[in-house]
Order: C-alpha cells, then sequence, then structure tokens
C-alpha cells in the first residue's frame, strides 16, 4: 500500500476494450465510393457548371497580398454594377457574400467584370421548352456547344523584364525609407495636436 493520505487507486482492468475500438480500413473504398458519386452527379446535372462563380480576392497579410485567390462570394455592390439580381444570383450559379465589402477600386472592376464575362457565357435553359422567359436562351445557344468549365483566375501581377540598375535606384536605401515612412504615418496625429496647441497657445498670448 501506498504511504499517506492518497486516493485510492481505481484501476478498472476489466473492461471489454476490444468492443470499442474504431477502425478505419474502409477509408480506400469510401474514397471511391465518394469520387464515383460525384462523377454520377456531375453527369446528371446535365449542362450546369462543374462549381459555382466566386470572386476574385486578394491573399491576406504582406507576404501574400501581390496573389489572388477565390473569394467566399462577390458583394451586393458588385452584383448591381454587373447588372445582376441579387435573388437570380444564386439560380445563376453565383456564390454572394453579403458581409464582405469592396476595399478597393480595382479589386471592384475586377469582380465586375468576371460576373460580366460569366454572363456573357451562361446559357440558361427555360424550364418548360417552348415558353422561355425572359433571360432564358433561345435558338441556336440552346444546341451549341457548351462547357462547363468556370473562366479562370485573371493573372493581375505583370513581371518586369530584366534591366540594369540606375544610378539613382543605387543610392536610395529601401529599408530606412519604409522605415521612416512607417513611422511619420504612425505619429501623424501626434505631430498635428502638437501644432494645433502650439497655434492655440500662441492666440492665447496675443
Amino acid at each position: 500500500m501506498v504511504k499517506h493520505n492518497n486516493q485510492l487507486p481505481k484501476n478498472h482492468f476489466h473492461k471489454d476494450w476490444q468492443r470499442r475500438v474504431k477502425t478505419w480500413f474502409d477509408q480506400p473504398g469510401r474514397k471511391k465510393s465518394r469520387r464515383t458519386a460525384r462523377s454520377k452527379k456531375a453527369l446528371a446535372t446535365g449542362a450546369q457548371p462543374l462549381q459555382r462563380l466566386r470572386s476574385v480576392v486578394r491573399c491576406p497579410t504582406q507576404r501574400y497580398n501581390i496573389r489572388v485567390r477565390e473569394g467566399r462570394g462577390f458583394t451586393l455592390s458588385e452584383l448591381k454594377l454587373a447588372g445582376v439580381p441579387r435573388k437570380q444570383a444564386k439560380g445563376l450559379g453565383i456564390v454572394v457574400d453579403h458581409r464582405r465589402r469592396s476595399k478597393s477600386e480595382e479589386g471592384q472592376n475586377l469582380n465586375v467584370e468576371r460576373l460580366k464575362e460569366y454572363r456573357s457565357r451562361l446559357v440558361v435553359f427555360p424550364r418548360k421548352a417552348g415558353k422561355p422567359k425572359s433571360g432564358d436562351a433561345q435558338g441556336d445557344d440552346l444546341t451549341s456547344h457548351i462547357t462547363r468549365t468556370l473562366p479562370g483566375l485573371p493573372s493581375v501581377y505583370e513581371a518586369e523584364a530584366p534591366r540594369a540598375i540606375e544610378s539613382g535606384e543605387k543610392d536610395v536605401q529601401a529599408f530606412k525609407a519604409l522605415r521612416e515612412a512607417r513611422a511619420g504615418q504612425r505619429s501623424e496625429g501626434a505631430r498635428q495636436k502638437r501644432l494645433a496647441a502650439k497655434a492655440a497657445e500662441e492666440a492665447a498670448k496675443k
């Protein structure tokens, strides 16, 4: 027996632990089943795009914001500028993100052009054959070749061709200039406050 006033050990060694073990031996089979189900679903949807159209956004942080990727969805302002009604967007395969806000005009224009390109390629079949509604495709569009792939992501970064470094660029200290600009922006509010207080003090002396 252990010494001192300790808790009595309660070792439960008679549990039927083998009955509670969960295995995952069917992982490869389930993977194949999911792939087959996705293929059947894609074939059953006819000419519908395989994925929904999503917006183009910049990657976060200063390190990766040179790249673009697919976002969650388009903003309400982007839909309005592209002429896509908000309630019809879901039926057209367009994802809407009502929480996102367009922070830059360039990014907004990029997504508006993406929506317009998608709408120009979109072929909407009528619900009832021979009774098309406004916005439904008619005539040769219903029998033309249809692609199910979405428009790709635009290349927003253009790499510069290699060139010789100029004399003025050699004298510039980029790290120091960035630090000074950042420090000036950070202390701009305090500087303006000091100037206002000094101006008020001189006005009081007069």
